[in-house]
């Protein structure tokens, strides 16, 4: 009989196409696929070291596969996992702790599956981890997560990501365009571009630090691939966002209005303390460029509250930018203090009350945002994607511009496009809507 394997994924979007790629590894070798919440014979969690929040819910996540069966070989991988690998081997339960290169060869490192006495760890120095993985994510959802860039070589203050990922290093262009073909072969009606500095693209293509293709190359080929309703990118460096990328998206077949551009503070004082590589009037401008060219586009912005020395009116700095800025929403993410990190060891510490409480402000606008903008799209005919879970009788799903809709749930509407004029705000802030047209069949 098959033995069973089960993953668990914490953080980002890239996190979720390396699973599904590990994933298919253990299909590879036989495994049966099930549910986290089923008893498996491995469960594997693929961790991430962002907040600390992450660090702390990994315990939780070992107890829940305990408790699903007891005599499970339990495996630790990602970010966390090569950050601190003891930290998390001295985890009750944990049989195996994999690196930042060593994740990949999961099914090198398990023998019969019989607990270790203790946790084993396998992970290299993270100078070692210099070669490229593609990945993409199926199956899971009506979207596939496409991993085209790994690593970082920006050295923002608050971040342990180059610490966790490497280097910068890029897929190659025929292999990224290869596994968008396969993708599209399965019935999956959006992609969406993941990695940890996409705008980066290109650097490490080949092994060596020299561009070969930009980012800019990259979407232009990815919009001519056949049988790919949508594409989407993730989040994107300001600086890296240029203006011939936007355009591209306005005129495109295939590419959707919706970008996602981490600010993390509206201070220039902030800025230049986490050592990002813009200032607030680069933001403005970016924001400005894809208005004049997309009205409708939507805008996804992240920030950070509490970084150290953010003093009350730093803060009021940041709130009143975002609150004039042509934006949709939020993602508010609380400082959290990363060993090895320069922001660690500055002056300035905010205490966690005025962190939560800047955060809870934040999170306000961005509701108070996405209404305006959900506000601004009533009237307008858009096309809508279905979503695969019934959640309380109703099916959700998104149109391009990143409006969430909802309808009473409808079996037949998964994974499927149409046409709707949205009609108006529901008590929940979600948006009703009439069908205009439908792209595909509904039974």
């Amino acid at each position: 009989m098959n033995k069973k394997v089960a993953f668990y994924t914490l953080g980002c979007k890239l996190n979720f196409s390396e699973t599904s790629t590990i994933a298919r590894s253990f299909k590879d070798e036989g495994f049966e696929r099930v549910d986290f919440s089923e008893k498996a014979d491995m469960y594997v969690i693929n961790t991430c070291s962002v907040t600390e929040n992450a660090d702390k819910r990994f315990k939780t996540i070992v107890k829940q596969a305990q408790k699903a069966n007891p005599k499970a070989f339990i495996a630790a991988v990602g970010c966390y996992a090569q950050l601190k690998p003891e930290e998390l081997a001295d985890v009750n339960g944990v049989d195996l702790v994999l690196g930042a290169t060593e994740k990949f060869k999961i099914t090198d490192y398990i023998n019969d599956l019989s607990k270790n006495d203790y946790g084993e760890v396998h992970s290299c120095e993270i100078e070692e981890a210099d070669f490229y993985v593609g990945s993409y994510s199926i199956g899971d959802r009506t979207r596939a997560f496409l991993k085209v860039q790994d690593g970082c070589d920006y050295k923002c203050t608050y971040c342990t990501i180059p610490l966790a990922r490497g280097i910068s290093r890029s897929d190659t262009m025929e292999n990224v365009l290869k596994n968008a073909r396969e993708i599209s072969t399965k019935n999956i009606k959006e992609i969406v571009l993941t990695g940890v500095n996409i705008g980066d693209y290109g650097k490490g293509e080949f092994g060596n630090k020299k561009h070969e293709h930009t980012f800019l190359d990259l979407v232009t080929e990815l919009d001519k691939v056949e049988g790919i309703e949508r594409l989407r990118i993730s989040s994107i460096e300001p600086n890296l966002l240029k203006n011939e990328t936007i355009e591209l998206v306005s005129r495109s077949r295939a590419f959707v209005p919706h970008f996602h551009v981490p600010l993390q503070s509206g201070s220039n004082d902030i800025l230049k303390k986490m050592k990002r590589r813009y200032l607030r009037e680069l933001y403005v401008d970016r924001v400005a460029k894809i208005k004049e060219v997309m009205p409708h586009a939507c805008i996804g912005v992240d920030v950070i509250v509490g970084f150290p020395g953010e003093t009350d009116a730093h803060f009021l700095e940041t709130y009143n930018f975002l609150n004039e800025l042509e934006i949709s929403y939020l993602h508010v993410f609380t400082y959290s203090e990363r060993d090895n990190t320069e922001a660690v060891e500055m002056d300035g510490v905010v205490p966690n009350n005025v962190r939560s409480k800047r955060s809870k402000m934040l999170r306000g606008l961005s509701v108070k945002k996405r209404r305006a903008f959900y506000e601004s799209q009533i009237g307008t005919t858009r096309t809508v994607l279905f979503e695969s879970e019934n959640k309380e009788g109703y099916i959700h799903g998104f149109t391009e511009n990143y409006v969430k809709v909802k309808s009473p749930w409808n079996p037949n509407l998964v994974n499927t496009l149409h046409e709707v004029e949205l009609t108006k705000i529901d008590d929940d802030g979600l948006v009703r809507f009439d069908f205009v047209k439908h792209l595909e069949p509904v039974k």
